[in-house]
This record gives C-alpha cells, structure tokens and sequence, in this order.
C-alpha cells in the first residue's frame, strides 16, 4: 500500500552532484516524516536525512550534514534529495521511506519506525 519510488541513483565522481527523488502519494507526504537511508554492501542501514510532513523543517546526519539536502515539493508528490561534494563512502543504495510514527522529524530516526520502502535507487561513487 503506497510505496514509494526512487529515482536518480547513477554513478558519479569524487566531489560531484547527483539528485534522487522519491515519489509518494500525496496522503503519504501529508502525514508522515520522509526519510531517506542508504545502506553499503556489508555495511547497517543507515539515517541520511528525514523532512517533516507538518512543516518541511528538516534533519541530517552528521556524515552529510553541509553536502545533503532533503526537500519536497507537494505539487509533484516527490522528496528529493540533493548531493553534493560526494565521496566514496557515499557509495551504497539509497531508500526513501515513511515514517508511520511521526509527521515531524526528531532526528532521522530509527529504520523500524519507517514503513512504505521503496525498491532503492544506487549510487556508486568512483572516477
């Protein structure tokens, strides 16, 4: 019911830019937090960014915190987020999900809150 879609994965260099997107529902976006994971071969899911569903405010980890950017636009259904300054332990598969247990973000959160994962989109980061 209602997953999401991520789109954009591809791969980049050292120091470059990449968008994903995740697609949702609009009853999605309106009552639950977004948050976007990644997860490396060998390697725990891991917390990049959550956007709030009440207010658009936003939180990251402090491994992307300056080079990631969680938005959304509510026209398009869609979450982005934006990339930059990559480096190669960004390299991992990258999942949108919905956070069943909150509309605002305390932190990205723990996976076991989040619900509605999408299939992941990957990112390799390479020259």
């Amino acid at each position: 019911q209602g997953q999401l879609v991520e789109s954009g994965g591809g791969l980049v260099q050292p120091g470059g830019s990449l968008r994903l997107s995740c697609l949702a529902s609009r009853y999605t976006l309106a009552d639950y937090a977004i948050g976007w994971f990644r997860q490396a071969p060998g390697k725990e899911r891991e917390g990049v960014a959550c956007i709030s569903s009440s207010d658009g405010s936003s939180v990251y980890a402090d491994s992307v915190k300056g080079r990631f950017t969680i938005s959304k636009d509510n026209a398009k259904n869609t979450v982005y987020l934006q990339m930059s300054g990559l480096k190669p332990e960004d390299a991992a598969v990258y999942y949108c999900a919905a956070n069943l247990m909150r509309r605002s973000c305390i932190g990205v959160g723990p996976s076991h809150e989040y619900g509605r994962w999408g299939q992941g989109t990957q990112v390799p980061v390479s020259s």
